[in-house]
């Protein structure tokens, strides 16, 4: 699962890219490129039926509990595969819960090690684009706003690579789509993005 992307776009950028109104002014001190979850990152949300730049944090609350039934902290749920499970159901049935996640290059798990001696990754990025975007949602927690990204089976270049699943990417032309069709028409984009259309690294 993709649990690290970059977006190396400012908030300047991506108001205009998107023709969406920030809703931080100044853009705040916590700004990434390189993002982990829990941490924040740009989403593009409707509000009153207009675009909207928000900051928030990648994760959804998920309440656990152990072996012997006690309460554990919620655990960020980064990814949605299962459309039809009741955790993510009502959340994709609201238009207004759905975003776009921009980003300029995902990673997927690599064996071995970097030239740091940390975990290796494969890169993900989409050559032609000077940014993509994820089909998210997001909603109130008990974290505060939050987001998540839908995952969808590999594409052939993704697969032989990262066999599980990769990110829902969206075409340009279905951003609008995806901010305000209804469940099914909403659900039926989620799928594998054209090989051909992407690099790895």
């Amino acid at each position: 699962m993709c649990n690290r992307f970059r977006q190396v776009k400012t908030k300047e950028n991506l108001s205009l890219i998107f023709d969406a109104e920030p809703l931080l002014d100044p853009a705040p001190a916590d700004v990434r490129t390189d993002i982990y979850p829990r941490y924040r990152a740009w989403i593009i949300r409707k509000e009153a039926g207009r675009r909207v730049l928000d900051h928030l944090p990648w994760g959804i609350p998920l309440s656990m509990r152990g072996k012997q039934g006690q309460p554990l902290a919620p655990k960020p749920i980064t990814n949605v595969r299962n459309l039809d499970s009741n955790f993510w159901r009502s959340t994709i049935a609201k238009p207004e819960w759905r975003c776009l996640v921009p980003f300029t290059s995902f990673a997927e798990p690599k064996p071995g090690k970097d030239d740091e001696g940390k975990p290796a990754n494969w890169w993900f990025n989409l050559p032609a684009s000077e940014v993509a975007c994820f089909a998210g949602i997001w909603r109130p927690s008990e974290w505060g706003n939050v987001f998540s990204f839908l995952t969808c089976e590999p594409n052939p270049l993704v697969k032989p690579l990262h066999e599980k699943a990769m990110p829902v990417i969206l075409d340009p032309a279905d951003y609008d789509r995806w901010l305000d069709a209804d469940t099914a028409d909403a659900c039926s984009l989620a799928v594998p993005f054209p090989s051909q259309l992407m690099a790895v690294a």
